[in-house]
């Protein structure tokens, strides 16, 4: 293939022409050349690497070192955000171009003008910020970039804290009854298993705390039916593999029927997978039927409000909040944060109202 060259702004430039026609590539050079010469005239022709270098190179690192440490579908978000967003944005700019005016100019033009025609959530913008930083922290490292620019959100102060969707024992009870139902009453081979297997996931879900993506990834291997010596119950202990490695975590009673149904329907192998379907649609059905799907707030309910309850339930009954944290595998300042209404049933009042006995007044003598 030939190649063609120039020095132009001080610099050594050459491209491929992509044919082994010298007439060709005397035609591709020549309009190559007055194409720089444009960007030239135009300020466009810069002497630095371009932030789509700096996201290539990023791309080409973050997948090799974590791979193990991140799931695939977290590296593909990334890879998504670089391609739909920030690379039509950020692409032909020079790094050192990308300041904290130019990000700020990032998020309004993806409120004022979205990808799909709705504005972004502020999670959403979020994560995209965090993808920018992370292709800058990569511009920083090969020395292209001298700093990190202020990424901070501007005019905006600490964020409101929302209470997750959850359900309540009425509304759980409202919930599990009408899956139970569901299972009995719908005809078909496929589908009345689909149905059967979405009562157990709730019950398994509400009863255990697992994050739904981490359900997806079970095994039959990784649980196992024990007797609790602390409590006396039969349980479940799972072994649960998920976005911070692999965890523990101890159900309640209320998991142990639904998984031995599951192993009496499906008759697995170790190594096949709880609950191979998500059943999104399913859930979603059965919700919008009882009207379930928004709480009072208007926060809407998920599978993964099911781990909600889960967490509020244990706090209702008076858990201890750091072991709950454990066997959730999250922290006690998330729980705290999110789950604070229901913290009053473990505050001690009799602790919290102690008066301090006043010395009684002497007696005047006679």
């Amino acid at each position: 293939m030939w190649q063609c060259s120039s020095y132009l702004n001080g610099k050594n430039r050459r491209t491929s022409t992509k044919t082994n026609s010298l007439s060709e590539a005397k035609d591709f050079a020549e309009d190559w050349y007055l194409t720089l010469r444009g960007k030239q005239a135009r300020g466009e022709l810069l002497n630095e690497r371009t932030f789509n270098k700096a996201a290539d190179k990023f791309e080409d690192e973050y997948e090799v070192i974590t791979e193990g440490e991140r799931s695939s579908k977290w590296v593909d978000g990334h890879k998504a955000r670089i391609r739909l967003h920030l690379k039509p944005f950020f692409g032909n700019l020079g790094l050192s171009e990308i300041t904290a005016g130019r990000v700020q100019e990032y998020r309004v033009e993806r409120i004022q003008n979205p990808y799909n025609g709705k504005a972004p959530s502020f999670s959403t913008l979020h994560d995209e910020i965090v993808t920018l930083r992370l292709v800058l922290k990569t511009a920083v490292r090969h020395n292209w970039l001298s700093h990190l620019p202020d990424l901070s959100m501007p005019y905006r102060t600490s964020g409101k804290v929302t209470h997750r969707a959850w359900f309540s024992h009425d509304e759980y009870r409202k919930l599990y009854t009408a899956t139970r139902k569901n299972s009995k009453e719908t005809t078909g081979k496929i589908r009345k298993y689909e149905a059967e297997q979405l009562h157990d996931k709730v019950l398994f879900l509400a009863n255990t705390g697992i994050r739904p993506d981490e359900a997806n990834w079970l095994e039959y291997r990784d649980v196992e039916i024990v007797e609790d010596e602390a409590t006396g119950e039969t349980i479940l202990e799972i072994q649960v593999r998920g976005k911070r490695g692999v965890g523990f975590c101890k159900s309640t009673s209320g998991a142990v029927r639904p998984f031995e149904r599951m192993v009496e329907r499906n008759k697995p192998e170790p190594t096949d997978r709880l609950f191979p379907l998500d059943h999104k649609r399913q859930f979603n059905r059965i919700l919008d039927e009882l009207n379930l799907k928004f709480d009072r707030e208007g926060n809407r309910r998920t599978l993964y409000s099911l781990r909600h309850s889960y967490i509020s339930f244990r706090l209702l009954e008076g858990a201890d909040i750091y072991q709950i944290a454990k066997n959730c595998r999250t922290s006690v300042e998330m729980i705290e944060k999110h789950y604070a209404v229901h913290l009053k049933n473990m505050i001690d009042a009799a602790a919290i109202n102690v008066r301090k006995k006043r010395p009684k007044k002497a007696k005047p003598s006679k």
